[in-house]
C-alpha cells in the first residue's frame, strides 16, 4: 500500500473529487484544501509528503502559496493548472514548484508523476542514511549526508529539484549528461515539458551557484545535448 499523504489544493469541486477518488483507488492517503490559506495551514500542521496545487485559488495566487511553503519546507509541490503559457510555468517553477501539469490532464500521467516523486523521496532518504562523503569543487561544497550545499561557506538555499540536479552533476563531474539522461534521473521520464522544466531549473540553479551566471564557472551547457559540471581548481 502507498504510504504517501497527499495534500490536494483545488477549489473546483469536480476536479478535486476526481483527484481524491483517484488517490483513494490507488491507496494514497489524502487531505484537501479549497483555498490558499487553508493549504498553508494544512501544509504546516499536517506536513504532507506531496502537495498537488492549483494556481487559480479564490483568496490568493497559487504561486504565493508555493513561496510561503518554500519559506519553511522543501516538501514536493506538483502544480496542476489550466495556465498553459510558458511564463506561468516558469513563474511557478522559479517560486519552488517541483513539477507542472497542465489541465486537462490524464489520470495516468498524474499517477506517473506521483510514482516518480515517491521514488525520489525514497532515494533521498536512502542516500541520507548511507551517504557519509563530502564533495568539494573549488568554492562549492556538498555535504551529501546533511543534504546541504555551500559556496564559500555560505549555504545555498536550493529547492529539492535544484539540489538533486546539483548532486547528479557533481557525482558525474567532468561528464556531459544528456537532457534525456538528466530528466530520466530527476523526473523518471523525458516528456517535452520535462526538458523545458530542466532548462528553467538549470537557469535558477546557476543564479544561485555561479558568481556570474552569464559566464558560468561550474555548469557548462552543451547546446542541444545537455550539461556538464566542470572541475574547478
Amino acid at each position: 500500500m502507498n504510504k504517501l499523504q497527499i495534500l490536494v489544493v483545488e477549489d473546483d469541486a469536480p476536479v478535486r473529487n476526481l483527484i481524491t477518488t483517484t488517490l483513494k483507488v490507488h491507496d494514497y492517503r489524502h487531505i484537501t484544501a479549497a483555498s490558499g490559506e487553508a493549504a498553508i495551514r494544512e501544509a504546516s500542521s499536517r506536513n504532507p509528503d506531496v502537495v498537488l496545487l492549483d494556481l487559480g485559488l479564490p483568496d490568493m495566487d497559487g504561486v504565493e502559496v508555493i513561496r510561503r511553503i518554500r519559506s519553511w519546507s522543501n516538501m514536493p509541490i506538483i502544480v496542476i493548472s489550466a495556465r498553459s503559457e510558458d511564463v506561468d510555468k516558469i513563474e511557478a517553477l522559479d517560486a519552488g514548484a517541483d513539477d507542472y501539469l497542465t489541465k486537462p490532464f490524464s489520470v495516468e500521467e498524474l499517477l506517473a508523476r506521483l510514482r516518480v516523486t515517491q521514488r525520489r523521496l525514497a532515494a533521498a532518504q536512502s542516500e541520507a542514511l548511507s551517504a557519509d562523503s563530502v564533495f568539494i569543487n573549488g568554492r562549492l561544497r556538498i555535504d551529501f549526508a546533511a543534504g546541504c550545499a555551500y559556496i564559500d561557506g555560505g549555504e545555498l538555499h536550493l529547492t529539492p529539484i535544484e539540489y538533486k540536479l546539483l548532486c547528479l552533476l557533481a557525482k558525474n563531474v567532468g561528464k556531459v549528461l544528456t537532457h534525456t539522461f538528466i530528466t530520466q534521473k530527476i523526473w523518471g521520464s523525458s516528456w517535452d515539458n520535462d526538458i523545458a522544466s530542466l532548462r528553467v531549473f538549470m537557469a535558477t540553479l546557476r543564479k544561485k551557484l555561479e558568481a556570474a551566471p552569464d559566464s558560468p564557472q561550474y555548469i557548462q551547457t552543451h547546446i542541444g545535448v545537455g550539461y556538464r559540471m566542470l572541475r574547478v581548481e
